[in-house]
């Protein structure tokens, strides 16, 4: 073939938490690894709005993939956490009964945990309102998962990638894959944009990755994704709960939950409803209602005044049920990752490290980097350095007490440190994502102006051009003549 001078080893397409845990699970060897997304950041699709939670693994049934992932992907999240910079706090889980049949159904989840190994503990109904004084008086008990956590989605998804791209990694936005052909064992992946060639394909596509493991072969499974809707709530009341609470799962998922997020926020939900547009990401008030009465079954007292936002995220849940990780039956080089859907955030760094040692290493040879950086350069952080370090700090580095966004107390220095990096924002939605300018109470409605002048700054871009998030969101259309 010619013209191989573009060529990767492996390319990966989609950029949520399994396309960029791949990619840097691949960047710890000598390889030529680009990443496709079909928006303009990573982690934009359902990788961005989920309950962020890294599940402990008690759930899934047992021998299935989502059990294997999630009880080995759990305990790979301290270390993750802590190479990549990103908030992670194992607070445990509560799963609740509230009628006394539904105690029988915590037993037989207790049973599934010790099957799975994971270690979980039967509470009574004292001992439930002792660690959480919220919770709806009539609760029976509940199961305990103390290994469970919360983690920073946004996060995860970003570092991933920057420290993919550290290592050498190449990312492509804006890249929607239209057509897969191959030619003399190179595939050919042509987007909206160009062409980009590949001696191996990895399909972590998430709604879409149906469709792109049809453009290689007729699939015997379907992606049908489902919708959930949720409700987040401003910071307002330390240790209103203190661990992520469940209903009982059903066979829709594990229901509508209630947790807090990393950076202190509360939040509820999802809904489930199986829809047939992939990127349907509205809202309706029918189904928000339903979220809240299902959150107040669990928590009676929730501030509804609090809340800040809603918002809805689609999981890629397949016909099959599990996750699907497997090569093409026709071509070992093509490889789905697919179905990843809860407790996919906890599986991801199981998931990508068997997808690299098992189905990539069985179709190219790998060879690790001796210069392999395993660590992001870690963001100053001044509410950890206490006042007199702080102000030492903010003295030397006077753009770190310049503050731009009230709610969350974010400087400009903060701003520009995400600018400065690999994988860094090129959108309003992209600053708020890395570093929470406009997460908070106004949702940047003082903010934004500010961030809008910051990013024309950075990139030599007129106001006009700023982008909130995808390609053609431009915050401004106009501007005003002097003296009109």
């Amino acid at each position: 073939m010619e013209n191989l001078k573009n060529l990767h080893d492996v390319l990966i397409i989609g950029g949520g938490i399994i396309g960029t845990f791949v990619a840097r699970e691949l960047s710890k060897y000598d390889l030529e690894v680009g990443l496709i997304e079909a928006k303009n950041d990573v982690g934009d699709g359902c990788s961005g709005a989920n309950s962020a939670i890294i599940h402990s693994g008690y759930d899934p049934l047992p021998g299935t993939l989502k059990a294997k992932f999630n009880v080995l992907g759990n305990l790979m999240w301290d270390e993750i956490a802590e190479e990549l910079d990103v908030h992670f706090y194992r607070i445990g889980s509560l799963t609740i009964a509230l009628e006394d049949n539904q105690l029988e159904v915590l037993n037989s989840l207790a049973h599934r945990a010790k099957e799975n190994g994971v270690e979980v503990k039967l509470l009574n109904a004292k001992e439930v309102k002792e660690l959480e004084p919220n919770i709806n008086p009539n609760v029976k008990g509940a199961l305990l998962a103390p290994t469970a956590g919360i983690v920073d989605p946004f996060l995860a998804v970003v570092k991933a990638m920057e420290n993919a791209m550290d290592n050498g990694v190449k990312l492509y936005l804006n890249n929607r894959v239209e057509k897969i052909t191959k030619e003399e064992n190179i595939y050919i992946v042509k987007t909206n944009k160009g062409e980009y060639k590949s001696r191996v394909v990895i399909n972590a596509a998430g709604v879409h990755s149906g469709e792109i493991a049809n453009m290689i072969e007729p699939i015997d499974w379907k992606v049908i994704p489902r919708k959930g809707e949720y409700f987040l709530l401003d910071h307002f009341m330390y240790g209103f709960v203190n661990h992520t609470i469940f209903p009982l799962p059903s066979e829709k998922g594990k229901g509508v939950l209630f947790t807090l997020t990393t950076s202190g926020n509360l939040m509820f939900g999802p809904s489930s409803e199986e829809i047939e547009d992939l990127d349907d990401v509205s809202t309706d008030k029918l189904t928000l209602d339903s979220v809240k009465s299902q959150a107040l079954n669990l928590i009676p007292n929730i501030p509804m005044h609090k809340v800040i936002r809603v918002f809805s995220g689609n999981r890629p849940t397949t016909t099959r049920h599990d996750f699907i990780i497997e090569p093409a039956k026709s071509d070992k080089n093509f490889i789905n990752v697919a179905g990843i859907e809860s407790p996919g955030f906890a599986s991801a760094p199981a998931i990508a490290k068997y997808v690299v040692d098992e189905l990539v290493n069985d179709v190219i040879s790998l060879k690790e980097k001796n210069n392999y950086i395993s660590h992001v350069r870690k963001h100053p952080n001044l509410y950890d350095m206490g006042l007199e370090n702080r102000a030492k700090f903010v003295e030397n580095n006077p753009e770190f007490g310049e503050v731009i966004c009230n709610c969350e107390k974010i400087s400009l220095g903060e701003i520009k440190d995400t600018l400065n990096r690999n994988c860094a924002p090129t959108s309003i939605k992209g600053i708020k994502k890395r570093c929470r300018a406009g997460f908070g109470s106004c949702q940047g409605g003082f903010c934004q102006s500010r961030i809008i002048e910051i990013l024309a700054e950075h990139y030599n871009l007129s106001p006009l051009d700023v982008l909130y998030d995808k390609e053609g969101s431009n915050i401004l259309i106009d501007t005003i003549k002097e003296g009109k």
